[in-house]
């Protein structure tokens, strides 16, 4: 289930871990017309892993994202989901930020 909640301009996702995180992205992306002009905060913190399909997900989503001038950061990543990112070089590719409260507080 998605635990989101907007501050600041600003749609803070609690991701739930795999297999449900990449139904949760989908239904993120799908819903991208309804959220208004609201940067996208993904916080991994319950996640121990990021599957390709996910990944992919997340390519979607960012893409959405910028496209309609708005932003995908993504938070709260442990050492083997952040390696993920490191490895497949899409640690170039995504904005991180070491968690949620930096972001909202604009630090």
């Amino acid at each position: 289930m998605i635990n989101a909640n907007l501050s600041h301009g600003t749609m803070l996702v609690d991701l739930a871990p795999e297999p449900q995180m990449c139904d949760e992205l989908e239904t993120i992306s799908g819903n991208m017309r309804t959220m208004g002009e609201c940067n996208v905060v993904v916080d991994f913190s319950n996640a121990d892993i990021v599957t390709a399909s996910s990944l992919s997900k997340l390519l979607k989503l960012r893409k959405l994202l910028i496209d309609s001038g708005r932003r995908l950061i993504l938070c709260g990543l442990a050492g083997n989901t952040r390696s993920v990112f490191t490895k497949t070089a899409l640690d170039r590719v995504f904005e991180f930020a070491a968690d949620k409260s930096v972001v909202v507080t604009g630090a």
